[in-house]
């Protein structure tokens, strides 16, 4: 499956699902294909050497996380707004080897074809102790229009 064609609500929940099922089928050339080229995935500070740049890159990592770890995940709820071609999804992550179960959200943003450029993931969890900034690694904030970036 590849990206839904267009950017309707109903297209762009279709292609974060498709994205989602191809993450847990381990398949890098289908989640890539959701992707736009110069995709980026970005995670809190010191998960997963953060930010991801590139839909291969991307691509290669979750299936080396299901080929390693067994990881898997489920799409819990999403929202779109088509207006501004985004959607949020609330999914649990299976870390299958290791016992660990992962709840958070994503917020996607997609291109004019209904691709994902963008993916910034939050989790549950507790406070981390230590920081000063509790955001994502690498996300341009002050750019961006967000206060105090």
């Amino acid at each position: 499956m590849t990206a839904a064609a267009g950017t309707t609500a109903a297209a762009l929940e279709a292609t974060v699902r498709g994205y989602m099922d191809a993450c847990t089928a381990g398949d890098a050339d289908a989640v890539a294909a959701h992707l736009a080229p110069d995709a980026r995935h970005y995670f809190p500070p010191d998960m997963y050497d953060g930010p991801w740049k590139g839909a291969r890159v991307i691509a290669q990592r979750w299936a080396t996380a299901v080929r390693e770890r067994g990881s898997s995940w489920t799409v819990d709820a999403i929202v779109v707004d088509e207006s501004r071609r985004q959607a949020v999804c609330e999914w649990t992550h299976h870390k299958g080897s290791l016992g660990v179960i992962l709840r958070g959200a994503e917020w996607y943003e997609f291109d004019d074809d209904g691709l994902i450029t963008e993916i910034r993931a939050y989790y549950a969890s507790p406070q981390a102790a230590g920081y000063d900034r509790l955001e994502l690694g690498g996300f341009d904030y002050g750019a961006r229009g967000y206060p105090y970036g």
